[in-house]
């Protein structure tokens, strides 16, 4: 029995000893890899295909979230309608999703009911035929959704960013204009989707309570289609704007201005990515980050600040965002800059470096709760080319760095003249 009368011991996140559940991989009959977790207490899983079909491959702008978003909307013998109400019927969701190098068809439903869905998932993806009355009502709600936001500065100094850091023509830093919408076709969508869908490359990942057939039911729909397994990279060359510093005028009648403010980054590849996690966490990366002491607890310029690094495949960017009353931004940014300037000038005492390595390890035990999250962090990994061994490193890295590498590591990526500067009101 409990003694209820003795408190329990409380101990630090970082005394915990992490482990990375492993998945089972199973290879389909045409080569897909497909990766597992089963686990669970529900009746209950996940199925994720990712297509190597994202911004990256597309001819035109908009052709490839256009494309995964109509993967819904109709096939041969099925109306969009028909689609949704077999999913709603058993009581399953299907989402579709579209990044910069990967589109993700995503299916939640109960374990029971896996076999019936999966052949309505086979045809979205082998069998679409992107209805013109469907495209059309598409390219009216995406332009309509385009020009409300383009009325937001957050909006525009996202879309910003991201063309100075990498250069419009890159497919991180390319954005869409209403006329791309106007621009689509179903003969472009179709085309895309017969090279990046139909013969394109393919990783499936399936987590929860896994039916004991699982094998077979993705082999017989999957199986067999002309989708590859090689993992379809491509390396693109950054053409940064020359100017560094922007002030945007956006909204006459708006009272606060959206503040950006970024530099390149190497990718997860490089040692130095899981260091800028620590560093990036004490800087501005949680709600008890100095950036929110600062600028939002003392000074009370924002409601919310953060900074981040991407999660990119290829090249990548650290940036800082927060919006701010138009009268205050400047005096943000100045701000922001002094906060750099003591993270390379002083080390990080180790009451605060506690805190942060507290805060990220206790992140990660949150992350191997449930299978769901397991595999995601699991697709992480396997998605960038890495290995089981960069989970414990990371975790390694975490409990160790020391302030004086943190230092180094703030004289070599927070100095103010390396970053892209944008202020849009």
């Amino acid at each position: 029995m409990i003694d209820r009368t003795t408190a329990p011991q409380i101990k630090d996140a970082i005394e915990f000893d992490l482990h990375l559940k492993p998945y089972q991989k199973m290879v389909l009959d045409n080569g897909i890899e497909v990766y597992t977790i089963d686990a669970g207490a529900q009746q209950v899983l996940q199925l994720e295909m990712v297509f190597y079909a994202g911004n990256n491959f597309e001819k035109n702008n908009a052709v490839a979230a256009a494309t995964s978003y109509m993967l819904k909307n109709g096939t041969s013998t099925k109306t969009a309608f028909e689609i949704n109400e077999h999913f709603e019927y058993y009581g399953a969701y299907c989402n579709r999703t579209c990044q910069n190098e990967t589109a993700s068809v995503s299916l939640h439903t109960l374990t029971k009911h896996l076999s019936v869905i999966l052949s309505v998932v086979k045809e979205m993806i082998t069998d679409s035929i992107f209805p013109e009355e469907e495209l059309a009502i598409y390219k009216q709600n995406s332009k309509q959704k385009l020009s409300v936001n383009l009325q937001k500065c957050d909006f525009v100094a996202n879309r910003l960013i991201d063309a100075y850091l990498f250069g419009e023509q890159h497919p991180y830093g390319k954005y869409i204009v209403a006329a791309d919408y106007d621009a689509l076709t179903t003969v472009r969508l179709k085309d895309h989707f017969q090279q990046y869908y139909l013969n394109g490359h393919c990783v499936i990942f399936v987590a929860g309570k896994l039916p004991a057939d699982l094998f077979d039911l993705l082999n017989t729909q999957f199986g067999k289609l002309a989708i590859k397994p090689e993992k379809h990279k491509t390396t693109n060359s950054v053409a940064p704007a020359a100017t560094k510093k922007y002030r945007i005028n956006n909204d006459a009648e708006g009272v606060q201005g959206a503040i950006r403010i970024g530099r390149e980054f190497p990718n997860r590849l490089h040692p130095d990515f899981m260091k800028m996690m620590v560093l990036n966490t004490v800087f501005g990366g949680f709600f008890g980050s100095r950036l929110m002491s600062n600028i939002r607890e003392e000074k009370g310029y924002t409601y919310g600040i953060h900074s981040y690094v991407q999660n990119h495949f290829q090249d990548t960017a650290f940036l800082i965002s927060t919006e701010a009353g138009k009268d205050v931004a400047e005096a943000t940014v100045e701000e922001i800059y002094k906060e750099m300037e003591l993270l390379r000038e002083e080390l990080i005492d180790e009451e605060e470096l506690l805190l942060v390595r507290n805060y990220l390890i206790g992140n990660i035990l949150g992350d191997l709760d449930g299978p769901f999250h397991i595999i995601g962090r699991w697709k992480n990994i396997i998605l960038n080319n890495l290995d089981e061994q960069y989970f414990y490193d990371s975790i390694k890295m975490i409990k160790t760095i020391p302030a004086e590498e943190l230092k180094e590591l703030a004289n070599k990526y927070l100095q103010p003249e390396d970053f892209y500067e944008l202020i849009v009101i």
